[in-house]
């Protein structure tokens, strides 16, 4: 009997210790991380860890960043690398400010409508005619050289020696290499690298990428002109051409990233920041100056009535992308200001139903002329759900993206993509990174206003996010997902903001996605459905339906399928009287956060 009261007495003080770590309320699948002098919330654990290497080495996290970069490259090939884009929000102490980088590539000079209406008909989901021009390599070089203080050999001597000596294939990644097995072997250079004897790597395959330690080894020595200007182009350039692409040397030796300045509104007393397009990041601000409108703490966290409004927002907000979202030297006058002003997110609030839902894609508003509704559309409700709901699960987009504090004050958010799993499909014979398929978000409509011109950058679905309170960093966060991405970033951001969840409980909460909109992917179809995991729907999906919502209650949460987690969001919450960083991970793909 003793025994017995013990092992019982055991439980029951590991079950505090559980709820202790995970503050007041549910408690969560991982710890809360906690430090002072640095953090790094990634994707896989090596990212983590190169990270962390660098702000304990004395590097800022710049430094930091540009080495969970090119860590990415090596670990995550599926997601991000040298052949992508990237997107950086960067808190500055020095200069009390946050800044964007840019590093996202334009379409090359032979990529014309023209061209692609007469020779495919279509933009491709892949292979050579889908690339663009990478530019994440540029986007982290521009800071380092402006805000770094360390260089290149030291920054990527770890991807460096992983590349070469090789990682453990996680099951994550081996899930990766499956899905895209066909894909991959129509090329032998992708094949020979990621189809060992024909097969997809499994998981624990040590995975050893020699073609491309070589070419980390030409950027630590040469840095990025090695990439743009040097051997690794003229690589690149021969083997797009020879493959019947469009990329030539040219497009890379011109391009720039961009510093650029932030797009920002005010929510309860807090300054949120996003990526000005071509990056889609307002998307997600629209959506919470329209839910600002709301007492959302009343009507309850993932109550029918709070995942209804949240979902007439978002299809609200993504209405607006497509007719105002684009490059903006191709646009110089879309009505960004006017999108995010007080008074138009009023006219749009005022659209929501709370007995109904908005049928099918909602119209876009008209921010110039201060009307609801932009003249020629119309909005539908319907309290009756489609039984033809889209899975979100099946859209393909992969990403990357992480955060990071350092303990001088400054702290980075980025995102960063080859797109689709394995973008293009297409690695680099001899420089061994793979190339992106970021052309699939152009069209071809001549009015369509990212309509694919060469030189002009597509509507990107990359938006790291950053909270400001009283001008000082408060919140980094950021997720993969594709056209989730906003979703998930607004709800595990709310979960803290409005409910008072810790950091892991906010990125672990079971979330909602809709796919009421027109897709980021050609040809921007619009979908139908509303996904969560089984674990919500049991509660709500009764109720969702009976307000016209096709809900669709998904094994686990979407897109990447974890035990719970708003999709698979990485955030760091700065204590601005204690100074201590608070980290947490969505168990979703081999999401890591490490600090001290």
């Amino acid at each position: 009997m003793r025994s017995l009261f013990f092992i019982a007495m055991s439980i029951a003080w590991l079950g505090e210790e559980v709820w202790g770590q995970s503050g007041a309320g549910q408690p969560t699948w991982r710890p809360i991380v906690m430090g002072k002098n640095g953090m790094v919330a990634a994707e896989h654990p090596q990212q983590a860890l190169a990270g962390v290497r660098v702000l304990q080495n004395g590097g800022n996290a710049v430094d930091a960043a540009v080495a969970v970069f090119y860590m990415t490259a090596v670990t995550e090939p599926s997601e991000a690398g040298l052949g992508g884009d990237g997107f950086a929000l960067v808190y500055l102490k020095s200069l009390g400010k946050v800044i964007a980088v840019n590093g996202s590539g334009g379409a090359p000079k032979l990529a014309t409508r023209e061209f692609y209406q007469a020779k495919v008909g279509s933009v491709p989901a892949d292979g050579p005619y889908s690339t663009m021009v990478p530019g994440a390599v540029g986007g982290f070089d521009l800071l380092l050289k402006k805000y770094g203080t360390q260089n290149y050999k030291a920054l990527v001597a770890d991807a460096m020696a992983v590349a070469e000596g090789g990682y453990a294939v996680s099951a994550w990644g081996a899930g990766n290499f499956q899905r895209s097995r066909q894909m991959l072997a129509r090329y032998p250079s992708s094949s020979a690298v990621f189809l060992p004897g024909g097969q997809p790597p499994p998981i624990g395959y040590w995975l050893v990428q020699r073609d491309l330690a070589k070419t980390l080894s030409l950027i630590s020595t040469q840095g990025a002109d090695a990439f743009y200007r040097g051997p690794v182009a003229r690589m690149t350039a021969d083997y797009h051409e020879r493959n019947g692409g469009l990329l030539r040397y040219e497009d890379l030796a011109g391009f720039q990233a961009e510093e650029v300045a932030p797009i920002r509104i005010r929510y309860r007393g807090l300054e949120i920041l996003q990526s000005p397009p071509n990056s889609g990041g307002i998307v997600m601000l629209q959506a919470l100056k329209i839910l600002e409108g709301f007492d959302l703490k009343k009507l309850g966290h993932n109550t029918p009535a709070y995942l209804h409004v949240l979902t007439e927002a978002f299809k609200l907000a993504f209405a607006d992308r497509y007719p105002y979202v684009t490059d903006p030297r191709f646009a110089p006058n879309a009505p960004i200001a006017e999108l995010l002003s007080d008074s138009y997110a009023a006219s749009r609030r005022a659209l929501i139903k709370m007995d109904r839902a908005i049928a099918g894609v909602a119209p876009p508003g008209d921010p110039r002329g201060g009307k609801a509704i932009l003249a020629g559309h119309e909005i539908r409700y319907t309290s009756q759900a489609s039984a033809a709901a889209r899975d979100l699960r099946g859209d393909g987009e992969q990403t990357s993206s992480f955060a990071i504090a350092d303990r001088w004050g400054n702290v980075v958010s980025v995102t960063h993509s080859v797109n689709g799993g394995f973008g293009s499909g297409m690695v680099v014979d001899g420089a061994g990174f793979v190339l992106n398929n970021r052309g699939s978000y152009f069209g071809l409509d001549p009015a369509d206003i990212n309509v694919i011109a060469p030189g002009k950058r597509t509507r990107q679905g990359a938006i790291p996010a950053m909270a400001l309170k009283d001008g000082k960093p408060y919140l980094a966060w950021n997720t993969p997902g594709g056209d989730t991405i906003p979703q998930t970033l607004t709800q595990a951001f709310l979960n803290v903001v409005e409910f008072g969840m810790n950091v892991q409980q906010a990125v672990e909460a079971p979330c909602a996605m809709t796919s009421n909109f027109r897709v980021s992917m050609y040809p921007q179809a619009p979908g139908e459905g509303l996904a969560m995991p089984q674990l919500l729907a049991d509660k709500v999906a009764g109720a969702l339906r009976a307000l016209g919502h096709p809900v669709q209650a998904l094994p686990h949460q979407p897109p990447y399928g974890s035990p719970s987690g708003a999709g698979a969001v990485k955030m760091i919450l700065v204590d601005q009287a204690s100074g201590v960083f608070f980290g947490g991970a969505s168990p979703g793909k081999d999401n890591y956060v490490l600090g001290w």
